[in-house]
């Protein structure tokens, strides 16, 4: 699906991966629906933006499912009926094993990542299906083919975000409604404290050898990706080899992984 003249719908465009994709849509010269839960973050998206009427922002919790069902009618009636949908926002859990993370913190994890796509997806695909040409794309995480230790229940709900992607490719293939599942690698944005998730005190001096992708170089490859029609979008050098290293080696790879974040649980 071509971007330009459409209009798109963000979740968590006030930050990170969520407000370089909107930047970069406008930049194609769609027209933005910019969904966050702080006003002041989707303020600052505005002001970076500098889009005039293209850009539209709506302070919305997504967990809450009443007021995700009301945003449909508020978009189509500012900027036109919703095109296409990108589900970006989310956030991680603390850093600790699973068997010491707290149930409130688990439900939080759960609410957001798993429910909050739910819930813009039920809200938001029966008027995608109506329209000529659509597109879904959701952020799912390399945290959802690869087990992270520490992020164990966010990788879980990012697994699942995955699996209910390609589930609705497969339900929606003979519909114009096009689909998306993003894989992130590591990305250079606040999601800790976007979070409320302190990183470890080890943190600061762990090197990782594994790659970070820049949120501007996130945004294009997701934009690509959509343009070019994909179910599968891999941000980041990590997320592509790291993939096809799962499939290849899932146990090699896991090891990788738990010698990477090691450190981080150690404290």
């Amino acid at each position: 699906m071509k971007i330009q003249d459409k209009v798109v719908v963000v979740t968590g465009g006030g930050n990170g991966i969520g407000r370089q994709v909107v930047l970069e849509l406008l930049r194609r010269r769609a027209k933005v629906a910019a969904i966050d839960i702080r006003q002041e973050s989707l303020d600052e998206t505005v002001k970076l933006a500098a889009a005039g009427d293209r850009l539209a922002t709506f302070v919305t919790d997504i967990t809450d499912r009443s007021a995700v069902e009301e945003l449909p009618a508020k978009v189509k009636e500012l900027l036109g009926e919703p095109d296409a949908v990108i589900n970006v926002a989310g956030i991680i859990q603390p850093f600790v094993h699973l068997n010491d993370l707290a149930y409130e913190d688990i439900e939080r994890v759960i609410n957001v990542n798993l429910y909050g796509t739910i819930h813009m997806v039920k809200a938001f695909l029966p008027g995608l299906i109506e329209r000529p040409v659509a597109h879904l794309a959701n952020v799912s995480s390399m945290g959802g083919f690869l087990p992270v230790p520490g992020q164990t229940i966010y990788g879980a709900t990012k697994a699942a975000v995955k699996l209910m992607t390609e589930g609705l490719y497969a339900e929606l293939m003979d519909t114009n409604v096009g689909v998306s599942a993003i894989m992130p690698g590591a990305v250079e944005t606040e999601i800790t404290s976007n979070s409320g998730v302190e990183m470890p005190s080890s943190a600061s001096t762990q090197e990782s050898r594994l790659p970070i992708t820049s949120p501007e170089d996130a945004a294009r490859i997701i934009i690509d990706g959509i343009e070019k029609d994909r179910l599968h979008i891999y941000v980041g050098k990590d997320s592509r080899i790291l993939n096809l290293m799962s499939r290849a080696a899932p146990k090699r790879s896991t090891h990788l992984i738990q010698r990477q974040m090691k450190n981080l649980l150690s404290s």
